[in-house]
């Protein structure tokens, strides 16, 4: 009986899960905020000190989401948060939502794949999980930048990979590709700043 009730507990929190990002979706295309980095970065300021909170849910939701374009999330970082406090916050967000992508495809398996990404970026990576070099290739494909994480995320969790090392290589993985990217555009942008003597 208990283990009954766990289940279906465990389902309505997935259902409830996914029923929140839907809404998330329908709330952000609506306003404009996923299309625009000016208006993401006015939505957040008007949550004052709970901006940071919303900020990881956001960029948590666009791992778990791919449709989202990820780029603006990390630019709106950056500039609303400044380079540290934009890394930490764009690295605890995609770190969770990497997790939740992985637990999603283990929960659901291929049919979830299928469902979200195109049969063309699966026949690319489709070898990757052919013999026992899946682990070794994904933690190279976290480290680079260009690679499809999101994908990649999900792909991990119909293989053999255990959540602990899944987890592993994303803690590792994230942190040099986001600070990189982070402190690249905090750069590049102070640099244009003074160049057009903005600041």
């Amino acid at each position: 009986m208990k283990l009954f009730s766990i289940r279906h507990m465990m389902n309505a929190s997935t259902a409830a899960g996914l029923a929140a990002c839907a809404a998330c979706i329908v709330y952000g295309f609506y306003t404009g905020i996923f299309r625009s980095q000016e208006a993401l970065e006015a939505f957040l300021a008007g949550f004052g000190v709970w901006a940071p909170l919303i900020f990881v849910l956001f960029q948590a939701v666009q791992v778990v989401i791919p449709i989202l374009p990820g780029g603006i999330g990390c630019v709106a970082g950056v500039l609303v948060f400044g380079p540290i406090a934009g890394f930490i916050y764009n690295y605890v967000g995609i770190c969770l939502g990497s997790l939740a992508a992985f637990l999603l495809a283990r929960r659901y398996g291929k049919p979830i794949i299928e469902s979200m990404f195109s049969p063309k970026l699966q026949a690319k990576y489709k070898h990757w999980t052919e013999g026992r070099r899946f682990n070794n290739l994904f933690a190279v494909g976290i480290f680079m930048p260009i690679a499809p994480d999101d994908f990649l995320c999900y792909l991990a969790g119909t293989t053999k990979m255990t959540f602990r090392r899944f987890t592993t290589i994303i803690l590792l993985g994230k942190p040099l590709a986001i600070a990189a990217y982070s402190f690249g555009l905090s750069a590049a942008i102070t640099y244009l700043a003074r160049l057009f003597g903005i600041v």
